[in-house]
């Protein structure tokens, strides 16, 4: 991973974001780094075996966005719940799934976290409070909303973490979950990752406005974030979680982020420069950055990143063979898990 021309830049939020958090130390670094190159390297990895035909189906990768599931989850409490969109690899990750049982499911395999049958945009941990990515586009913001509901019924003090891209802010049904959540002051808390293109059209072209002001209407406040920098983004996180935990309701973070791929590993991502993908990815990249810092301003050595990096290869190969070599469903099971009787 190249870092020679990744900066530590001095103000990354594009609003004002009070950061009350302590310097991070170390250790934390190490953490942040090691939660966001497992997800970088997993990602990498599930594009290979998409190549080679092992993966079916569709397929959309995390890579450049990992800033934004790591800053999140790591400011989270236990008993808060997740749900997110199709490009859900990473929140899997970042809740504590184990790679073996995401990379089987993405191969199909009886090992895999919905038993195969979910491939790449539908698995669920139940155990890990994680709800599903889901491949209808803004399905995650109305169930999303829904497990807000059960925190409130329940007054667990859980807050439901519902992530969307910036092409499902624009669906109706997003407006009526920013209705309901404000007016029952639901303990959601909206991520909208706006990565600037929602599949091949940029959102200059097809959003007015501003998306984190779109629940000013109904009372729901809002911040947008460039978070290609992890501690901005815990910061804002842990603002915007704070506030919609003490009882507030919901509340709303955009947060500016850039996927280094293809929407989906069938795109060829054409609508895009070279130029312009380069430059992300030379001055912009979130782990890379936060590489140079523990580098330059942490004292963290080299040697000390490098162990990091060896334990990250040999837990993706290890998800990688595991996956390969676990067993397929045998066809009869086309028929299971497709009714449950409720007694």
């Amino acid at each position: 991973m190249s870092t020679s021309k990744q900066k530590t830049p001095k103000n990354s939020s594009l609003k004002s974001v009070s950061n009350t958090s302590p310097e991070p130390t170390a250790q934390e670094m190490k953490k942040l780094y090691r939660d966001m190159l497992l997800i970088r390297r997993f990602e990498e990895k599930a594009g290979q075996l998409y190549g080679m035909g092992l993966i079916g189906g569709f397929c959309h990768l995390y890579i450049g966005q990992e800033a934004v599931v790591t800053g999140i989850n790591s400011v989270q409490q236990e008993g808060d719940t997740v749900i997110t969109t199709y490009r859900d690899h990473a929140h899997m990750l970042a809740c504590g799934m184990e790679a073996r049982g995401i990379m089987a499911e993405l191969t199909g395999r009886g090992t895999g976290y919905s038993r195969g049958k979910g491939g790449s945009m539908h698995m669920f941990s139940q155990d890990k409070n994680f709800f599903g990515g889901h491949g209808i586009v803004g399905a995650s913001t109305s169930l999303g909303t829904g497990l807000g509901f059960y925190h409130k019924y329940s007054n667990d003090g859980g807050v439901a973490v519902a992530y969307m891209g910036d092409g499902s802010a624009n669906q109706g049904q997003v407006a009526e979950c920013y209705n309901m959540a404000a007016l029952w002051k639901l303990p959601v808390l909206y991520v909208i990752e706006n990565n600037q293109y929602g599949m091949g059209t940029s959102v200059k072209r097809s959003s007015a406005g501003k998306l984190y002001q779109r629940g000013s209407g109904f009372g729901i406040p809002g911040d947008q974030v460039d978070c290609m920098y992890v501690f901005t983004m815990q910061a804002a996180a842990r603002q915007a979680i704070d506030y919609v935990r003490s009882g507030n309701g919901p509340n709303i973070l955009e947060v500016l982020t850039y996927r280094f791929r293809g929407h989906s590993m069938s795109d060829p991502a054409k609508y895009r420069t070279k130029e312009e993908v380069d430059n992300m990815k030379d001055n912009r990249d979130p782990i890379a950055t936060l590489r140079v810092r523990m580098l330059e301003e942490a004292g963290v050595a080299e040697d000390d990143l490098k162990v990091i990096e060896k334990d990250i290869k040999e837990i993706v190969n290890d998800a990688a063979e595991f996956a390969q070599t676990s067993p397929e469903l045998p066809p009869e099971d086309l028929w299971t898990d497709v009714l449950k009787e409720v007694v």
